[in-house]
C-alpha cells in the first residue's frame, strides 16, 4: 500500500502557529480535505509557482505546490481560504494508471503550500507527479527515487549550483540544466534567494531585475514574497519540474553572513529581534523548497543524509545554525584556532565524523556550503584586495584565512580531517558553494606538507549562477584582473588543482566506481535571458587518489 503524509512544516516552537495535522493516504484524508470550503478560484493561474520534488529516497520522495487560491492571496499575505488539493503520482506522463493519490489542504498558515511525504514507492524508478485545485492540474513534474541501498549502481549524476541573485542576472544555468536527461538530483549548495533590499546587491551593471519586495527582506511576509519572486523564474520553474532538488541553506537564505546569534547585516535596533527574524526565515524556507527536516525543542534540523545505492551516501551539512560568529578582522585572528569555537555544533560534527566512518558505500559525498580546503591569498596591490574582500570576507592585510569558511573555524576542521586520517576513511569528496567561483583542490592534512604529505579527499567548489564574481566587483574587462589572482592563489596553495574566480555557471558531479569528476560550465552572459553555455574545466579524483585534470566533460 503508498503512504502518504502531508509533512508538518517544522519551525522552532517559539513561532506559534498552528501545527498541520498529519493527513495519510486513503479515505480519511479525502474525507478531511473535501470538508474544507473551497473558495471562487484566481483569475489567474492557480498554480503559478510550478511543481517541485526532492529529497529522494530509495522508497520515497518529497513533492510540492503552492495553490494561488484568489487573486488576493498573494505569497506572504496571510489571506485567501484553505482549498482542497488533490495530488497524484504516476509511472506514466498520461496518468493512466495512478499508483499513489492523496488529498491535501491549503491554507493561509502555510502560505497556502502544500508538501507530500510519499512513500512506499520503488528504488530506482522515475515517477511522474502533479496537484488538482479548483478542478484545475498543475503542471506535470517529473522525479525519480534513489537506488535500492543493496543495489550495485554503476553510475550517479548530479547537477550541483550555488549562489542564485534575482537581480545579479537571469538564471541560466538552471535553463542548461534543465535541457539536460542524465541527472539523478540537483545539489543546491545554498543562497537559492537573496535577502537584500533592491539595487543594494546587483550584477556588473547594477540589478538586472528588481526584487520583491523592495525592502530588505526581515519578516515571515518578506521571506515568503521573496520566496515566491524566485519561483516565478522560468528557468527554475522548468528545472523544478524535472528532477528532484537536494538542498540546504547558507546564509543568504537568512542575512549575510548569519551564525547562531545574528549576522552581519542585522541590526537588532531597527530589525528587531534576530531569533524571531531567523525563525522567520527557516519557516519560510521550509514551507516553500522540498525539503525533509525534523524538530526538537527549538531547533530545526536539515542536516541529513541520502543514500544511492552502494555507490554513494551524501552527507547535507548546515553551516549557519549552530556556528560561533566569525571574527574580527585583524584584531580577532588569533581566535580562528580556538577549539571552543565552532562551524558545525557538537552534535552536527559527531553525527558526520560517525557517518563517515559507518557509510556501507564506496564514495562519502559531503554537501558543504562553505569552503573547507585551507585558503591562503597573497598580498595584493588595494583594488584587487578590495573585491575579494567584498566577495569572500579577506582581509585587507592579506591574512591566510576567509573567517565566514572553515578556515576561521580549524579547530572543528581538524578534528574533521583527522577523523577521516584516523579512521583510514577513503573516497570523501566535498562539493561546495558560496564563493562564487570554480575551484577544485585535494584536501591535505597539513598544507605544509603538500604534495608530500597525507590527504583526506578532495573538494570540488561550483560557481555562482549569477551572484557577482571578482571582475564583476572590480568593474575589469572579463579575465583581466582575475587571471593574474588565480595564479597568484594557487602559487601560495599548492594543494588547489583549479582556481576560476570570474564565471558563472554550474558544476556536473559523475560519481562511478573509478572516480568521481567534476565538470565545470560557465554561461555566456548572466545579463542576457538566452545566454549559451561553454564547458569551463574537469577535474576528477580516482578511487584512493587526488585530484587530476580531465581533457573534457563526462557528458
Amino acid at each position: 500500500m503508498i503512504a502518504a503524509v502531508a509533512e508538518n512544516v517544522v519551525v522552532p516552537d517559539s513561532e506559534p502557529f498552528a501545527r498541520r495535522t498529519l493527513l495519510k493516504g486513503g479515505a480519511a484524508a479525502t474525507v478531511a480535505a473535501f470538508a474544507v470550503a473551497t473558495p471562487a478560484r484566481a483569475e489567474g493561474p492557480v498554480f503559478r509557482h510550478g511543481v517541485a520534488s526532492g529529497d529522494p529516497l530509495a522508497n520515497g520522495v518529497i513533492i510540492w505546490t503552492r495553490v494561488t487560491v484568489s487573486d488576493d492571496a498573494t505569497p506572504g499575505s496571510g489571506v485567501g481560504e484553505s482549498a482542497a488539493v488533490r495530488w497524484e503520482l504516476a509511472a506514466d506522463e498520461r496518468f493512466a494508471s495512478v499508483i499513489a493519490s492523496g488529498m491535501a489542504t491549503a491554507t493561509a498558515d502555510y502560505d497556502h503550500t502544500v508538501k507530500i511525504d510519499v512513500t512506499d514507492l520503488q528504488p530506482g524508478s522515475a515517477y511522474f507527479y502533479r496537484f488538482t485545485a479548483f478542478g484545475v492540474h498543475s503542471p506535470v513534474g517529473r522525479t525519480r527515487t534513489a537506488p535500492a541501498t543493496s543495489a550495485a549502481v554503476d553510475r550517479l549524476r548530479f547537477g550541483v549550483v550555488s549562489c542564485s541573485n534575482w537581480e545579479a542576472g537571469y538564471f541560466g544555468a538552471y535553463r542548461h540544466l534543465a535541457n539536460r536527461t542524465d541527472l539523478d538530483a540537483i545539489v543546491h549548495l545554498g543562497d537559492y534567494i537573496y535577502e537584500y533590499g533592491r539595487g543594494k546587491y546587483g550584477g556588473r551593471s547594477g540589478a538586472v531585475r528588481p526584487h520583491e519586495p523592495a525592502n530588505e527582506i526581515v519578516t515571515l511576509a518578506d521571506y515568503r514574497i521573496r520566496h515566491a519572486q524566485y519561483k516565478t523564474d522560468p528557468d527554475l520553474l522548468t528545472l523544478h519540474t524535472r528532477v528532484p532538488f537536494i538542498c540546504t541553506w547558507d546564509d543568504h537564505e537568512f542575512a549575510d553572513n548569519a551564525w547562531s546569534g545574528g549576522a552581519n547585516n542585522h541590526d537588532p535596533a531597527t530589525e528587531g529581534d534576530w531569533q524571531q527574524r531567523r525563525a522567520a526565515s527557516a519557516r519560510a524556507y521550509l514551507e516553500w523548497m522540498p525539503v525533509r527536516a525534523s524538530s526538537s525543542g527549538s531547533d530545526v534540523q536539515i542536516y541529513r543524509r541520502l543514500r544511492f545505492g552502494n555507490l554513494a551516501e551524501l552527507s547535507m551539512l548546515d553551516l549557519r545554525s549552530y556556528r560561533d560568529q566569525e571574527v574580527e578582522p585583524v584584531a580577532g585572528w588569533r581566535e580562528v584556532d580556538n577549539p571552543a569555537r565552532t562551524i558545525t555544533g557538537k552534535a552536527q560534527m559527531d553525527w558526520l565524523t560517525a557517518g563517515l566512518a559507518s557509510a556501507p558505500v564506496q564514495w562519502k559525498l559531503v554537501g558543504n556550503s562553505v569552503m573547507i580546503a585551507p585558503l591562503v591569498f597573497p598580498p595584493l596591490e588595494p583594488a584587487t584586495t578590495e573585491a575579494i574582500t567584498t566577495m569572500a570576507g579577506v582581509p585587507r592585510s592579506g591574512v591566510p584565512a576567509n573567517a565566514d569558511q572553515w578556515d576561521g573555524y580549524t579547530a572543528d576542521r581538524r578534528t574533521l580531517f583527522q577523523s577521516i586520517a584516523d579512521q583510514q576513511i577513503r573516497d570523501v569528496v566535498f562539493l561546495t558553494g558560496d564563493i562564487h567561483s570554480s575551484w577544485a583542490a585535494d584536501l591535505p592534512v597539513d598544507p605544509a606538507d603538500y604534495p608530500g604529505g597525507p590527504t583526506v579527499g578532495a573538494e570540488f567548489v561550483v560557481p555562482s549562477v549569477t551572484s557577482s564574481s571578482l571582475g564583476e566587483l572590480l568593474k575589469a574587462p572579463p579575465r583581466t584582473v582575475a587571471v593574474p589572482v588565480e595564479e597568484s592563489v594557487k602559487g601560495v596553495n599548492r594543494h588547489l588543482r583549479y582556481v576560476e574566480m570570474e564565471s558563472h555557471g554550474y558544476g556536473v558531479l559523475e560519481v562511478t566506481p573509478a572516480q568521481a569528476q567534476m565538470d565545470w560550465f560557465y554561461v555566456t552572459d548572466v545579463a542576457d535571458p538566452n545566454s549559451g553555455v561553454r564547458h569551463g574545466a574537469s577535474f576528477a579524483v580516482r578511487s584512493g587518489g587526488r585530484v587530476e585534470p580531465r581533457p573534457g566533460p563526462v557528458a
